[in-house]
């Protein structure tokens, strides 16, 4: 049994171009914008590209061979999405960047401050130590001119002691000497009175025999001996001190004051013999001796004059 004309849907094909079209142009459209987002935020990681291609679902009908449908108008060629390609990778990231020179200025200016403090805890200490050692010298110093007025202080406190002491024992041997003086001029005053009287006495017994040779033996026997000077001059050279030799042994004469007993008061030089050593000598001897020895008659003369040569 024959199909009839009612039975079989002989009409065209639906011409292709109503909504697919659009939702492809829509659907690329999207996957360009997604993909230029992703360019826009990929950082150093590679984008994935992805494609799609877009087929018809629509159901293929076999339509009967009797009519060919008029040409369809071509259909739009179907657009593929791609991806659009990453950025090239930026040459430094200013942020980075930035970061490192802050830190490498941080680094650099604590260096500095390090340097600076180390070199202030330098000089600190060498202004310390120098300070120091100008403290010491300047005790030191202070000591030694202390010590050194100490020392000036003491010095002249004893040689004013030692002056004092000096003019005092001069007092005193002067007081002592002018006694003496007086005391033996009294004593000479005496003993020359008594001379007289004696020589008196003795004279007036020489009258009386009638002879000038009594006369001059009373006179002798006032006086010294002959051998008296000699004797003395012998008594004083042991304490002669000269080692020096003196041409042509020239005579020093010194006049010498005793008391009766003998204590020398004072020598003076009379005469010199022209070599102050040797004169210095005899009178440095005199002083040493102290005391003389009486003569014949039990006494010693107030006033004497012996001579002393270096060679006798």
């Amino acid at each position: 049994m024959q199909a009839t004309a009612d039975d079989l849907d002989l009409s065209p094909p639906p011409t292709p171009g109503g909504w697919a079209p659009w939702a492809l142009a829509l659907l690329a459209h999207g996957l360009l914008a997604l993909a230029l987002a992703w360019g826009l935020a990929w950082q150093r990681e590679t984008t994935t590209v992805a494609s799609a291609e877009l087929w018809s679902a629509l159901p293929q009908v076999v339509a009967p061979r009797a009519q060919e449908p008029p040409p369809e108008p071509p259909a739009p060629p179907v657009t593929r999405a791609r991806a659009a390609p990453p950025p090239p990778p930026p040459a430094a990231e200013p942020a980075r960047r930035d970061a490192d020179i802050a830190v490498q200025r941080q680094r650099e200016e604590q260096r500095r401050r390090e340097e600076a403090r180390r070199l202030a805890e330098q000089r600190a200490a060498q202004e310390k130590a120098a300070q120091e050692k100008a403290a010491q010298e300047k005790a030191r110093r202070e000591k030694a001119e202390r010590e050194k007025a100490e020392r000036e202080k003491a010095a002249r406190e004893k040689a004013a002691r030692e002056q004092a002491q000096r003019e005092q024992a001069a007092k005193a041997k002067a007081a002592q000497e002018k006694a003496a003086r007086e005391r033996a001029e009294r004593e000479q005053a005496q003993l020359e009175a008594e001379r007289q009287r004696n020589l008196e006495r003795m004279l007036g017994q020489a009258h009386a025999t009638g002879g000038a040779q009594a006369r001059g033996t009373a006179e002798r026997d006032a006086g010294p001996s002959a051998s008296y000077a000699g004797k003395l001059v012998a008594h004083i050279r042991p304490n002669i001190v000269f080692a020096d030799t003196v041409p042509g042994n020239p005579r020093a004469e010194v006049e010498v004051r005793t008391l009766p007993d003998g204590t020398i008061l004072s020598s003076r030089l009379l005469k010199s013999s022209g070599h102050r050593a040797w004169d210095d000598a005899v009178l440095r001897a005199i002083e040493r001796t102290a005391r003389l020895p009486r003569d014949e008659n039990g006494r010693v003369p107030p006033t004497l004059i012996l001579g002393f040569r270096p060679n006798e």
